[in-house]
């Protein structure tokens, strides 16, 4: 063996030693992440990739002796391509575990692939109560999808309609009569969210004057804002999770005239909707997690500077603190097994993640909630509260969203534009 050869060999296993066995030891772990990268809601694609990105960089996209590889699963907003995309994602690369999801159509019908396959598949938006009816109907079989990263409708969308009759108690509005309309896009999501307008309208004294659902790629709705103007319609509410779908209906309200109040759940779900709606946002209410604290913000000028555009407290902000939490997940899988694969992660994700027992919250470096946690009682949604998981309903003003609900949370007061 000549000198050179020695030489070669001794720092080899000198690099060995100091990077404790891993450059021969390391494997791989491939993740499948589940968003709309193209399609009608492509730019909350592009937040989710962001999220992932800024998440699994601190850590090298590294647990323990394995090298993380993200497999981006494209959903295109459509169950059946969705479903399709994770099949290959498991049959063909690989994935062991996935992670988000944008769309309720979706997670219902992918529910189906990850109970195929055994994938554990975390914090999906779907929040749908047909995700909650199946989960709940048959645990054993859907356990693979795990909590979900937004409860069903009826837990926050009715704060709409509990916010304005406060208003209108206080004095703050005086409708001439209290006749609402309601819109949202033909998706589980969009379904979801008008029952629960609609049964929270009527508790509470409201006459419906109608209940419009449109496909999620439309933009021009004219005709049905002339209805409302021409009839009266006092209160208009809403939502779509179609970028698109939402700018052209706010838009079009104000050329228009309507006068009543509207609520468009999901305007702000993404960064740089004003510059989509401008000034014809002002007056609206939107119910929307806020970047308030100095991590939040701190973390939101670090995505711009780094990619450009600045990130939404929802499709932002929220998705990394669900891809957070998996990586949480993902490290408390690999010290109390030593390994990390799908039967691993899903048993962790099962025994501590669903029962409450491993939580994210402030500590951990949440940014939106105070803390996301997950009980049986509450599986597959996630626990409601002030205290842990809530949205706020806000005013929006020269782009800027003010809360105005609930009280001890008031930024601002309501205004009728």
């Amino acid at each position: 063996m000549s000198k050179k050869t020695i030489q070669l060999f001794i720092a080899m296993m000198v690099v060995m030693i100091l990077a404790g066995g891993q450059v021969f030891a390391a494997q791989t772990l491939k993740i499948g992440v589940l968003g709309p990268f193209t399609g009608p809601s492509a730019v909350t694609g592009k937040e989710f990739k962001a999220s992932v990105q800024m998440a699994f960089e601190p850590i090298n996209y590294t647990i323990g002796d394995y090298k993380i590889e993200p497999v981006w699963i494209d959903s295109q907003s459509d169950p059946a391509k969705a479903s399709g995309a994770y099949a290959e994602a498991v049959e063909g690369k690989g994935i062991q575990a996935g992670v988000l999801n944008w769309h309720s159509s979706v997670a219902v019908a992918v529910m189906d692939i990850t109970a195929q396959y055994k994938v554990p598949h975390f914090f999906g938006f779907g929040a749908t109560e047909v995700v909650n009816q199946k989960w709940q109907d048959n645990p054993k079989k859907y356990n693979y999808w795990g909590g979900k990263g937004w409860p069903i409708p009826a837990t926050l969308e009715k704060n709409y309609i509990v916010a304005v009759n406060q208003f209108i108690e206080a004095g703050k509005w005086s409708p001439k009569k209290k006749l609402a309309a309601i819109f949202a896009e033909e998706t589980d999501w969009g379904r979801s969210a008008g029952g629960a307008y609609s049964k929270a309208l009527k508790a509470s004294g409201w006459e419906i004057h109608s209940l419009e659902y449109w496909p999620a790629t439309q933009t021009d709705f004219y005709q049905l804002l002339a209805k409302y103007k021409r009839d009266g319609v006092t209160f208009v509410v809403g939502t779509s999770s179609s970028p698109a779908a939402l700018s052209g209906f706010v838009k079009q309200y104000q050329e228009v005239g309507v006068k009543a109040v509207l609520a468009c759940s999901g305007l702000g779900w993404i960064g740089g909707w004003y510059k989509m709606v401008g000034s014809s946002s002002d007056g609206v209410l939107d119910s929307v997690p806020q970047l308030t604290t100095p991590e939040a913000q701190k973390w939101a000028k670090k995505v711009e500077e780094k990619l450009g555009f600045k990130p939404s407290p929802a499709a932002g902000g929220l998705s990394y603190d669900g891809v957070r939490m998996f990586i949480k997940m993902l490290e408390r899988t690999y010290k109390k097994y030593g390994k990390l694969d799908k039967e691993t992660i899903h048993k962790v994700m099962v025994d501590e993640v669903n029962t409450g027992k491993l939580t994210y919250g402030k500590k951990d470096g949440a940014l939106i909630m105070n803390e996301y946690k997950f009980t049986a009682g509450t599986m597959p949604d996630p626990v409601v509260g002030p205290d842990s998981y809530f949205f706020p309903i806000l005013q929006y003003k020269g782009g800027k969203g003010y809360i105005i609900f609930p009280e001890d949370w008031k930024q601002a007061e309501f205004k009728v534009k």
